[in-house]
């Protein structure tokens, strides 16, 4: 039986949603600072979704976007933050934003496309 607390990937744990404070106003108003959100664990993602995501060994809180043409990049919902344009990088996705808390005030995200593999 291998050890969990060595390797996230074996633990049953490793599955399941967590939680994560915002800092900063990179993803406001939608996510204004110290709010508080619920990520599930996912290797996809679709156009639109609010994604957790490691891009050249940094991670990122950002919303996935896909053009026409197959182009991929995280935008930042605050236009003072630049995109990042996923061409030629790697990255990928660790999980999707599934509930925001802001001061006991909770709001789902729910996700009609299902998610393709990033």
């Amino acid at each position: 039986m291998s050890n969990p607390t060595l390797d996230n990937e074996t633990g049953c744990a490793w599955r399941e949603p967590f939680a994560l404070q915002v800092l900063g106003d990179s993803m406001e108003p939608e996510f204004p600072d110290k709010c508080v959100v619920i990520i599930e664990q996912a290797e996809g993602c679709s156009h639109g979704m609010y994604v957790f995501a490691e891009v050249e060994g940094v991670r990122w809180f950002r919303q996935y976007q896909m053009d026409e043409q197959g182009r991929e990049w995280l935008i930042a919902l605050n236009r003072r933050y630049p995109e990042i344009d996923l061409r030629g990088r790697e990255w990928k996705v660790m999980g999707v934003i599934i509930q925001r808390n802001i001061r006991r005030r909770v709001k789902h995200y729910r996700y009609e496309a299902e998610p393709r593999a990033c």
